[in-house]
């Protein structure tokens, strides 16, 4: 909200009646500056001026020493605050409203539902490069590890021990049969106090924990009895 003054005195002005921000970071200050900057008749003195806004709008935002080049960064919101109708040197490459209108690149998504949730489909990718490798020796290697990384993610979620043959059907279930795991393959075994947590699981405790400690310490180490 502000005031604009004419022959018949001042009224409030709202924003929803003004002309909106192109980049509200910046607020309508530089907005008016830099349309200012487009009545100056001289160039020379344009171009002091426009450097001068570039100054300013590097202290509204100085969370743009963050990116890189971000001094070309700025000459580009200079040119984008202005509608991209400014004629000033700039010190870079003018940006266009075509370069800044293009969508980005369209990520593909692998939409294929995953065979078995409690492995994700990483071990799918994982499936499929080892499928892909000649049988032998590497072969072989690649085949213990994948299995060994398939019985700690089925721990994690299921706490059930888990056999290594449940383990090898898995792979062979979830290869369409391309890997046939090596008779006589054998998996390390799991220690006694190995423990297989959910992701996070452990932060949360620990949180918990450490909150309680605190809350304790604060009271005097005693507790609250109420009768």
């Amino acid at each position: 909200m502000g005031l604009e003054y004419d022959q018949n005195g001042c009224k409030l002005l709202y924003n929803t009646e003004r002309k909106s921000l192109r980049l509200p970071e910046y607020g309508r200050n530089v907005q008016k500056m830099i349309e200012y900057l487009r009545s100056i008749p001289d160039r020379d003195k344009r171009n002091e001026q426009a450097r001068a806004v570039v100054k300013v709008m590097e202290i509204l935002n100085p969370q743009v020493h963050l990116q890189e080049n971000y001094e070309q960064k700025l000459w580009d919101h200079l040119f984008i605050i202005s509608d991209f109708d400014l004629d000033v040197d700039s010190p870079y490459p003018i940006p266009s409203r075509e370069t800044l209108d293009n969508p980005p690149a369209v990520i593909q998504v692998n939409k294929t539902p995953v065979k078995a949730y409690h492995y994700g489909r990483n071990i799918e990718n994982m499936i499929d490069l080892v499928a892909s490798k000649e049988d032998g020796e590497v072969k072989t290697a690649m085949i213990r590890s994948l299995a060994i990384y398939m019985r700690q993610q089925y721990l994690i979620w299921n706490k059930d021990s888990v056999s290594d043959e449940t383990i090898f059907q898995d792979i062979e279930k979830l290869s369409d049969g391309r890997i046939t795991v090596p008779e006589g393959l054998r998996l390390t075994k799991v220690s006694s106090d190995s423990s297989f947590n959910r992701p996070g699981y452990g932060q949360n405790q620990q949180r918990g924990r450490g909150g309680y400690y605190r809350n304790n310490r604060m009271n005097g180490g005693q507790r609250n009895n109420h009768k």
